[in-house]
């Protein structure tokens, strides 16, 4: 339930969460909220992060720390997360998602629903993943995906991760949807480019919500609209 704090109760702490839209980055979310809570007090300066990045072309759960509550937003990065989306069977593409275009296709005919739990089974527990070369990781000082999208090549070392929980919950090929509960660092596009490759075949990921992070659910998280809405702030601003 949202309340009506005032300065003080942002300026002291905050924990906030957010539903981020399609399109929208983590940090044009942030830059939204501090403006929202800068001008609804008529202040300057306030500290405002989120606790993990999602991805643009993914919906769902952001959590939000204000004021001196973004002193523990490494407490919250550090929880485990649940998401639900589709897969697309038979293609890839290089950022493992729909951010750019198909660059293979492969056959599907062979895949059964026997080969898919098969494959689920592969990736229970702790994995090795490939983080995807279209990422904010940093390397040499640079974003990954500055060197994707001009073309360089990069060396990324895989890293161990935990999957928790991975169910498809409904086939209809050549998409399956499916829910994982994961460790912090874990990539999605990664487990969907890695399912397609122990198909024999190929992957990408076609859609994605985070739904939880810790005990944080977002069926409890307010859209933008709604913050701007019980901040009172007029809708002529932009």
């Amino acid at each position: 339930m949202f309340h009506q704090w005032d300065l003080n109760d942002y300026q002291n702490g905050q924990v906030l969460l957010f539903d981020k839209p399609l399109d929208w980055t983590s940090f044009q979310l942030v830059n939204k909220v501090r403006w929202i809570i800068k001008k609804k007090f008529g202040i300057k300066k306030i500290k405002v992060g989120h606790a993990g990045t999602l991805d643009p072309l993914a919906t769902g759960l952001v959590i939000i720390c204000v004021g001196k509550k973004t002193k523990e937003i490494n407490t919250y990065m550090g929880l485990p997360k649940t998401y639900t989306g589709t897969f697309f069977l038979g293609a890839t593409t290089p950022s493992f998602d729909l951010e750019t275009a198909i660059n293979q296709e492969f056959p599907i005919q062979h895949i059964t629903a026997q080969k898919i739990q098969e494959a689920v089974s592969q990736f229970q527990g702790e994995i090795e993943q490939q983080p995807p070369v279209y990422s904010a990781l940093k390397k040499d000082g640079k974003r990954l995906y500055e060197f994707a999208r001009k073309g360089e090549e990069v060396v990324i070392p895989k890293r161990k991760v935990m999957i928790h929980d991975f169910v498809i919950t409904d086939y209809n090929l050549p998409e399956l949807s499916f829910k994982v509960d994961c460790s912090k660092g874990t990539y999605i596009r990664s487990l969907a480019n890695d399912f397609g490759k122990s198909l024999a075949s190929g992957a990408y990921l076609s859609q994605l919500r985070r739904t939880q992070i810790g005990k944080y659910h977002v069926a409890n998280a307010l859209s933008i609209d709604e913050f701007v809405h019980q901040m009172k702030i007029p809708t002529n601003h932009d």
